[in-house]
């Protein structure tokens, strides 16, 4: 099954030969070797490339086992360098090598050399490439299949493939297995035992069943904001547990820097500035999600706002919590502040759009609800609703913008219409 995954090496063509480590990194299972492998290494044929002037070494291919150490690895790639031309270096699972940043490094001194690795597991968060390279890598975040991608070769309806991604997810692995068993099975199975495992192996964690049960809890908690605080006062009271606030927003941080969850920080839309106390989390997958708390909690307009939070995250944009504090009357005339939540305010550039996730609105009450936080923003930028029903988009008299759910998930300029 071949899966275009375009952006992706539309970022790779125009990193091709910048003097830097192209540095693949995402979830485990999304894809990495295969961008790398098939799709990249396919454009340079076609490109013109010779055949002998790529070398792609897979490392955790066994009969490879011997070029794990640096040293063999840097004189064994050295060794196949032909001539002056370009030779493309293509290493899938880099951080098998000891020392691999040293060799990597090393073969930036090779002027006809262009390197491109992939990485993961306990051994290559996102953490360490930022301290291990040192502005000599270029990265490339590769993200679970995109709704889109996942329409591209899925074999049904829009509707039956929505059912399937909202439950399932977008690891490429998934689009080929048959039924919900082997599909929630090979979820499951991922988590515990490569997922969890890493993250054991990398911290050495002490309160495995704490860390277990507060991923259970995040997965639970999608689209709310989250206290580590507390967390930590609700095990101590229902779970007779002793970890701190500090080591739930450590288990947290573990979370993320293994790219399986992400943090949207609250904006303070009036203010300008980011506050601290409150984050939102999302799934980078939102299968991995679902076979963390066993697949149940599926309730939908949760796992959409997800859906889209990671939809404007693959096409590059920041994303925020916006929070907006209004001065209101209650029931009885007196003056009250209200503090009113955006769910998104994606920035990309000089462009900022403010985003409202709701399932339906399907009466005035309901939309008055989900538009008042936007019509509060004074400023020009695009605010828009995206809603699950299939409908022509629409913009009111406050230049909100109604746009259909799948408009936004297939066509990534509907933002603009």
């Amino acid at each position: 099954m071949y899966i275009a995954r375009n952006q992706y090496l539309e970022k790779l063509k125009a990193a091709r030969e910048n003097g830097l480590i192209k540095i693949v990194t995402g979830l485990r299972r999304c894809g990495k070797s295969y961008l790398l492998f098939k799709i990249f290494r396919q454009f340079l044929i076609e490109d013109g490339v010779r055949e002998d002037h790529i070398i792609g070494i897979a490392l955790d291919d066994l009969d490879n086992e011997y070029l794990r150490d640096g040293k063999t690895l840097l004189s064994y790639i050295r060794g196949l360098l032909r001539d002056r031309e370009m030779h493309y270096v293509l290493l899938d699972e880099v951080q098998l090598v000891d020392g691999f940043t040293d060799v990597l490094n090393s073969l930036l001194h090779n002027e006809n050399v262009d390197v491109y690795v992939t990485g993961s597991n306990s051994r290559f968060l996102s953490s360490d490439i930022a301290t291990d390279f040192r502005g000599r890598g270029y990265v490339i975040n590769l993200h679970p299949l995109s709704f889109s991608e996942y329409v591209s070769a899925f074999d049904g309806s829009i509707d039956e493939a929505w059912e399937e991604y909202y439950t399932y997810g977008g690891l490429p692995l998934v689009l080929s297995l048959e039924g919900d068993t082997a599909k929630s099975d090979y979820l499951s199975d991922l988590y515990r035992t490569v997922y969890l495992s890493d993250i054991r192996e990398r911290h050495d964690i002490r309160h495995a069943a704490d860390f277990s049960e507060l991923a259970s809890v995040l997965a639970s908690t999608v689209g709310s904001p989250v206290n580590p605080l507390k967390l930590a006062n609700t095990f101590k009271s229902t779970k007779q547990s002793s970890i701190s606030s500090a080591t739930v927003s450590r288990y947290i941080e573990y979370l993320c820097d293994a790219f399986i969850a992400e943090k949207a920080v609250r904006f303070d839309l009036k203010g300008k500035r980011y506050i601290g106390s409150l984050s939102k989390y999302y799934f980078t997958d939102i299968g991995i999600r679902n076979a963390i708390l066993g697949f149940r909690q599926q309730e939908e307009s949760h796992i959409m706002e997800n859906i889209i939070f990671n939809e404007l995250r693959i096409r590059g944009f920041r994303v925020d919590v916006g929070n907006l504090l209004i001065r209101t009357t209650d029931r009885l005339g007196k003056t009250v502040r209200k503090s009113l939540e955006v769910d998104f305010v994606a920035n990309i550039g000089n462009n900022r759009y403010y985003i409202q996730s709701a399932l339906d609105m399907p009466t005035k009450e309901k939309i008055e609800q989900e538009t008042r936080s936007l019509r509060c923003i004074s400023d020009s930028f695009r605010k828009i609703v995206i809603v699950k029903d299939r409908i022509k988009p629409r913009r009111d008299e406050s230049g909100i913008l109604t746009l259909g759910l799948f408009d936004f998930l297939l066509h990534p300029e509907s933002l603009d219409l």
